[in-house]
C-alpha cells in the first residue's frame, strides 16, 4: 500500500509556523516513501474562516516548496478538498453510524445542557455529557428530526474500560472511556465536528499516515472509536511534539509570545530554504548529524523514528543564524542577486552594472542575517544622493581638510586596486599623525552616510574612481551648506525660550510642606 500524508489546515488567519512544520514532516514521510501528499482545507469552523487565508496557505506551501499532489487548486481523485463542499459525505457517514446503533441524534437545548453541567459541578462530579439521550427510541429520535427540531449526532462511546492505540513515537496509548462520554459528531447547524471529519476524510483520501500535533493525542482515541465503528482499518498515527518558546518553562509556541506567521518570516527577508531546515531541526535530525540541509537532503534521510520528543524550541536567534549562513555560504552570489531584485525594486534601488551589485553584495553579506539587512547595507551602494543625518554632518565638518585632501589623492590616484587604495590611505594617515579611525570613520561616513558600513578599502575600489570622487563631493558639499548649530539666530531663540521656561519653573515652586489656605 503506498504511503499518503495529509496536512489540514484551518483557513482562520495568517498559516502558523506549525502548520509549516507539521507540513514539511508530512512531505518528507510521501516523499521518502514515493507516495502522496494531500492538502485538505478544514473550513468547517465558519465563525473563524477567512476566505483569504486560503489564498495565504497555498502562497505559504508554494514559497516554501511544499507542494502537494492533490488539493484545493489541484483537484485529485479523493475531493473534493474543501470540508464545506463535503457535508453531504458527512451527514451520510452519520446516517450510516445511527442506523447501526453506533450513534444517535441528541435533542437537550442549551439550557438543558448547562443545568446538566451546574448539577455535576453540585455534586462534586467530572464534567461531561451524561448520556441521557440514549433513552429515546430510534423512532422517537427520527421523528423528532422529521418535525425540525434541533439535535446533534452523537457517537455512542464504551461507558466502561479503555480506548488505546500505537502511536509510533510513544508506543501505546490508553485513555479511560469515561473521559470520552459521547462526543459530538454532527452539530445542530448540519456541520460536522473535527473528530467525525477528520476520520471520515482520511479514509476515503486514502490516508495511511496521520502526522499532526501532539495536543490531538488525547482525541485519538475518539477516532480510533470511530474507525473501529465503520469497520476501517486504522492509519498509523504519529504525534509529533509541539514547537516551544525559548522561555525557562518551554511553553507551547504561542503568538502571544512570538512571531508565529510565516508571512511574517519571508517579510523579514528569512529564506525558504532556510525556515524548512531550521523546521526540519524541530526534535530530529539528520543521520550525519549536520545543521544546514536541503529539503531534498531530508526527503532522502528523513525516518520517523528519529523523531524526538523532546519539547523542540523555536529559537529565533538560531533561526536568523541559519539563515545567515544561507546568505553567506549557501547560496551563490548571483543567486543572491537575483533573490535580492524584488526587495531591491520595492526601495526604488536601481541597478545599472551588474558586476558593480556583486561586488558590493560579497562584501556586505557577511554582515547580515536577513535579506532585508542585506538591502539595508546595500543601499548606500546603490542611492544615487545619500542623506547624511545630523550627527553624519557634525563628522563630515570636523574632517573636511582630510576629506578635501583624499579628493584630490584619490583623482590621482591611477589604480583602484586593494594595494594601491590601502596604501593611499595609510601613507596619508601616517603623515598626518593621526589615529586610523580620525580619518577613516569621517571618510566611510561620507562614502556611506553611515558609520556602520564595510572597510573604507572594501567600500572605495567597490565604488570606483568615480563614484568615490562623487560621493566625496556631495559630504563637501553638506558641510558648506552649514550645519544645524550653525545658526545663531536659531540657537538665539532657543536660550531665550529655555530661559523663560526655567523662570515660570522656578514660580510654581513651593516650599516644602506648603499648603493651600482658604
Amino acid at each position: 500500500m503506498p504511503v499518503v500524508t495529509r496536512i489540514a489546515p484551518s483557513p482562520t488567519g495568517d498559516p502558523h509556523v506549525g502548520t509549516a512544520y507539521v507540513g514539511l514532516f508530512n512531505y518528507a514521510l510521501a516523499r521518502k516513501a514515493g507516495g502522496r501528499f494531500v492538502l485538505r482545507l478544514e473550513d468547517t469552523d465558519r465563525q473563524r474562516y477567512q476566505a483569504e487565508a486560503e489564498d495565504r496557505i497555498l502562497a505559504m506551501l508554494d514559497w516554501l516548496g511544499l507542494r502537494p499532489d492533490e488539493g484545493p487548486e489541484l483537484g485529485g481523485p479523493h475531493g473534493p478538498y474543501r470540508q464545506s463542499e463535503r457535508l453531504a459525505i458527512y451527514r451520510a457517514h452519520a446516517e450510516i453510524l445511527i442506523e447501526e446503533g453506533q450513534a444517535y441524534r441528541a435533542f437537550e437545548t442549551p439550557e438543558e445542557l448547562e443545568a446538566m453541567r451546574r448539577e455535576q459541578r453540585r455534586l462534586g462530579k467530572d464534567p461531561g455529557y451524561d448520556g441521557r439521550g440514549r433513552a429515546l427510541s430510534a423512532e422517537e429520535q427520527a421523528r423528532r428530526a422529521a418535525a425540525g427540531e434541533p439535535h446533534v449526532v452523537r457517537l455512542r462511546t464504551p461507558d466502561a474500560g479503555e480506548t488505546g492505540f500505537v502511536d509510533l513515537l510513544r508506543g501505546e496509548v490508553r485513555i479511560p472511556n469515561a473521559e470520552i462520554r459521547d462526543t459530538v459528531l454532527l452539530k445542530s447547524d448540519g456541520y460536522p465536528t473535527y473528530h467525525l471529519a477528520v476520520v471520515v476524510d482520511d479514509h476515503l483520501m486514502g490516508v495511511t499516515h496521520v502526522m499532526r500535533a501532539e495536543e490531538w493525542v488525547t482525541s485519538t482515541p475518539i477516532h480510533v472509536l470511530l474507525y473501529q465503528a465503520f469497520g476501517w482499518a486504522l492509519p498509523t498515527f504519529v504525534h509529533l511534539p509541539l514547537l516551544r518558546n525559548p522561555d525557562a518553562n518551554k511553553t507551547k509556541i504561542s503568538k502571544r509570545k512570538m512571531d508565529t506567521s510565516v508571512e511574517s518570516y519571508r517579510q523579514q527577508g528569512i529564506l525558504p530554504e532556510a525556515l524548512l531546515n531550521f523546521l526540519g531541526t524541530m526534535g530530529w535530525s539528520m543521520p550525519d548529524g549536520r545543521e544546514v540541509f536541503s529539503l531534498d537532503d531530508m526527503v532522502a534521510a528523513f525516518d520517523p523514528a528519529r523523531i524526538s520528543l523532546g519539547g523542540p524550541v523555536f529559537d529565533l536567534k538560531r533561526l536568523r543564524h541559519l539563515n545567515a549562513r544561507y546568505l553567506r555560504d549557501v547560496l551563490s552570489l548571483e543567486a543572491l542577486a537575483e533573490r535580492l531584485r524584488p526587495w531591491l525594486e520595492a526601495r526604488d534601488l536601481t541597478v545599472d552594472d551588474e558586476d558593480y551589485l556583486l561586488d558590493a553584495l560579497d562584501v556586505v553579506r557577511p554582515r547580515a542575517e536577513t535579506l532585508s539587512e542585506l538591502v539595508d547595507q546595500l543601499s548606500p551602494f546603490l542611492q544615487p544622493r545619500l542623506r547624511y543625518d545630523d550627527d553624519a554632518r557634525r563628522r563630515l565638518a570636523a574632517a573636511q581638510g582630510y576629506l578635501e585632501d583624499l579628493e584630490r589623492a584619490f583623482a590621482a590616484l591611477e589604480w583602484f586596486d586593494d594595494d594601491d587604495v590601502d596604501e593611499l590611505l595609510r601613507d596619508y594617515v601616517q603623515r598626518q599623525a593621526v589615529p586610523m579611525g580620525k580619518v577613516m570613520m569621517p571618510l566611510r561616513v561620507a562614502l556611506t552616510g553611515t558609520t556602520q558600513a564595510p572597510g573604507v578599502v572594501d567600500l572605495v575600489v567597490i565604488m570606483g574612481k568615480e563614484r568615490t570622487l562623487e560621493r566625496i563631493g556631495q559630504a563637501l558639499q553638506v558641510i558648506s551648506e552649514g550645519l544645524p548649530d550653525d545658526d545663531p539666530e536659531r540657537l538665539k531663540a532657543e536660550a531665550e525660550a529655555a530661559a523663560k521656561e526655567a523662570q515660570r519653573a522656578k514660580r510654581g515652586r513651593r516650599p516644602v510642606g506648603a499648603t493651600d489656605r482658604g
